[in-house]
């Protein structure tokens, strides 16, 4: 089992980072997928204390160990869990994409239903009434988990494209974040399937002098690998135009007082959207003519931090504390409600290879805490610290290429979704 200390970071500014790594060790894993097991030494005041209380202090070491409960054969991305603290999750490029139920604590996964093909599952959502919801590519499908007879999903609403976070708000209106066309918008989706944009992340480039498709103002942020540089002495400049990151609007949650907090993966940000009483956003939009006028201004940001690059999904807390999946980073970040940024895992460097590519985390996309555990999915993408993505439990030319863990150790305990 390998240990390290966690490490603590301050939110604005230069950070200073003391890392101890130790390698002991590995004990023979007993769970029948293989699961990978890490401790991390998490900061505590006490034996009780958990991360993300407000008990929290950075002077108490305490183990936090994640296992792997569910491998499977095909990619997924998205992670929910149920009133009673089950985990689903669903595949992608499969015929038909299957969508399974499995336990925090492992053993075998049941299907409960199925998304017809072609379909590349994204972030699943539970409503009110049990019903669960699945973004793939430009559809939301809706289904009611049956592990007997599994239903195959139907289309509650087409026309999102790009589809990738999903939240309910307490009205029941259905939120999705348009991902990978990387525009930036947020449509709110009423329980009839009526659909409005409610309002866009400002992309990293506005749409002003494209000719023929090409063009555009503002910048482009790249991952390393697939990404490639020309390094010399006195320079690095792009030797491809490999491994672009444009996705601005991705993981979605909403506060217990109906704010909505939206993960900003090429920024490494996440802003924090407010809504009046008759459920119109409030926040300040149209602050810059290269955009649309339903754009958030810059001011709206709660935080921007290096920690927070590849920011992928996110999740809410009871103390109020924001849990994100930093992808590209191999890591799992925690913001309080004041902004503070915190490191609470990132993968160990390899001593031979010095690669952060061998897990635990292999390439984490989704969080959710259910009940006091964290739980993650993980895609395996190859980029930036999980490349080559030939490490680790899943991957190419492996028997798994993705995989579902949890801490064994008591985190924060999560909100009640969807959030009442």
């Amino acid at each position: 089992m390998w240990q390290f200390e966690d490490v603590a970071h301050c939110a604005i500014g230069a950070c200073l980072a003391l890392i101890a790594v130790s390698c002991a060790e590995a004990t023979e894993d007993t769970n029948e997928l293989g699961s990978l097991q890490l401790a991390i030494s998490a900061e505590r005041s006490s034996a009780e204390a958990l991360p993300g209380s407000p008990h929290e202090s950075a002077r108490r070491p305490r183990p936090l160990i994640f296992s792997t409960i569910f491998t499977t054969p095909l990619v997924i991305e998205g992670l929910a869990s149920d009133a009673e603290g089950r985990l689903y999750t669903a595949a992608r490029a499969g015929d038909p994409c299957p969508v399974w139920r499995v336990s925090t604590t492992g053993g075998d996964a049941v299907v409960v239903g199925n998304i017809p093909a072609p379909c590349s599952a994204n972030g699943l959502a539970f409503d009110a009434g049990g019903r669960l919801y699945v973004a793939s590519t430009d559809k939301i499908y809706r289904l009611e988990p049956n592990d007997v007879a599994p239903p195959s999903a139907t289309v509650f609403v087409a026309g999102l494209p790009g589809s990738n976070g999903v939240a309910f708000d307490a009205a029941g209106n259905l939120w999705v974040s348009d991902g990978t066309s990387a525009q930036g918008r947020v449509w709110k989706v009423a329980p009839d399937a009526s659909v409005s944009v409610a309002f866009r992340i400002q992309p990293l480039a506005s749409t002003l002098n494209v000719v023929a498709g090409l063009g555009g103002i503002g910048r482009d942020v790249r991952a390393l690998p697939p990404g490639r540089l020309t390094i010399t002495e006195t320079s690095r400049a792009a030797a491809d135009t490999a491994g672009s990151q444009p996705v601005v609007s991705n993981g979605l949650a909403f506060t217990p007082e109906g704010a909505l907090f939206v993960a900003d993966t090429a920024r490494g940000a996440i802003w924090k959207v407010r809504f009046d009483e008759d459920g119109s956003v409030d926040s300040s939009l149209g602050c810059d003519a290269a955009f649309f006028p339903d754009t958030l201004c810059l001011d709206e940001l709660f935080v921007a931090h290096p920690l927070l690059e590849g920011i992928d999904g996110i999740a809410l807390d009871d103390a109020g504390n924001i849990w994100g999946t930093a992808h590209e980073r191999n890591a799992i970040v925690r913001v309080t409600p004041e902004g503070r940024v915190r490191e609470v895992f990132r993968n160990p460097v390899d001593a031979t290879t010095a690669l952060r590519n061998g897990g635990p985390l292999e390439f984490p996309t989704t969080p959710v805490l259910t009940g006091r555990k964290l739980c993650l999915a993980h895609s395996d993408q190859n980029r930036r610290d999980n490349s080559p993505n030939n490490a680790g439990e899943v991957g190419p030319g492996l028997a798994a290429l993705g995989k579902l863990s949890c801490s064994n150790e008591a985190v924060g305990r999560g909100l009640s979704l969807p959030v009442d």
